[in-house]
């Protein structure tokens, strides 16, 4: 009997090279992790630098600013306190910023949900009427929502800030863009064929797939409104702002103290962050679910 012999194995040429190509992909060098630091570092040092400028007195401007932050910032922001209604401002902004995160993400789910998975007449040319809201711009819209909001005897309430807003349009596109590929057609006929209502289907199947949008359109939402500026700063009372128009009254006069301005701004900024942290954590958990599931 012949002893069985075992051929060689063939290299392919260019083996190694792909290999070597596709494991410096799938590990990141120092090139990599820089970039991402300079990212990183090059977003946070506006946030630093206005901490830094609130921790001096009013003086910070005459000569060197140092890098390392001094002991003044709680006393500019007790008179941050003391020039502003600043804690009365920051609960409005809470009350507007978070109902209308609440409603946009809610509303522009259910609007995707029907523009993406279910099928009725005119729903092409419907949605093309929303797309084309994007391009009118906000200030031809504020006089006569001004007059809407004075004829229902809303103006100088929140309820004129919150009500405009309620749903956007950006809002509906992004949720239905996503929808379109991240829930499939099977799994909304399955839950159907098992008597699942439509809002059930909504509630149970499309918004547990379509978190990381949700949650991303959450985040621009409340940094919006929170930000937002001239329609709080025409339709609201002076003496019950939001923290945007309040924080304006601190430069209003001939000599702006920018210590005071940015220890006002810093205070007005930890509220998005906090949001950010808790809103960032879904983004992460839905991508990462997507991609196991995947």
């Amino acid at each position: 009997m012949t002893a069985l012999t075992t051929a060689p194995p063939v290299r392919r040429p260019g083996r190694s090279k792909r290999l070597k190509a596709s494991t410096l992909l799938e590990r990141p060098n120092f090139v990599v992790y820089g970039i991402l630091i300079a990212f990183i570092l090059g977003s946070a040092f506006p946030f630093y630098w206005s901490f830094l400028v609130a921790s001096y007195d009013a003086n910070v401007f005459t000569g060197d600013v140092p890098l390392i932050p001094g002991g003044n910032f709680l006393v500019n922001a007790n008179r941050v306190v003391d020039s502003i209604p600043f804690w009365k401002a920051l609960g409005n902004s809470v009350v507007v910023s978070g109902t209308v995160t609440l409603s946009v993400v809610l509303f522009s789910s259910l609007a995707g949900f029907a523009f993406a998975k279910l099928r009725f007449r005119g729903s092409k040319g419907l949605m093309l009427f929303v797309i084309a809201t994007l391009a009118v711009p906000t200030q031809l819209g504020v006089i006569p929502l001004f007059m809407a909001m004075a004829e229902f005897g809303w103006s100088g309430t929140l309820g004129a800030v919150i009500a405009p807003n309620l749903v956007t349009a950006f809002g509906v596109f992004w949720m239905r863009q996503y929808i379109v590929d991240a829930v499939p057609n099977e799994l909304i006929e399955a839950a159907r064929m098992d008597g699942c209502s439509l809002l059930r289907t909504f509630w149970h199947v499309c918004l547990p797939a379509v978190r990381p949008a949700a949650a991303m359109l959450g985040v621009f939402t409340f940094m919006q409104s929170w930000n937002d500026f001239l329609w709080p700063l025409i339709v609201l009372n002076p003496e019950d702002p939001t923290i945007q128009v309040a924080l304006e009254k601190l430069q209003s006069g001939y000599y702006v103290d920018y210590s005071l301005v940015l220890a006002g701004t810093t205070m007005a900024t930890v509220p998005v962050l906090l949001v950010f942290l808790v809103l960032g954590r879904q983004i992460v958990a839905g991508i990462m679910q997507g991609a196991v599931k995947g």
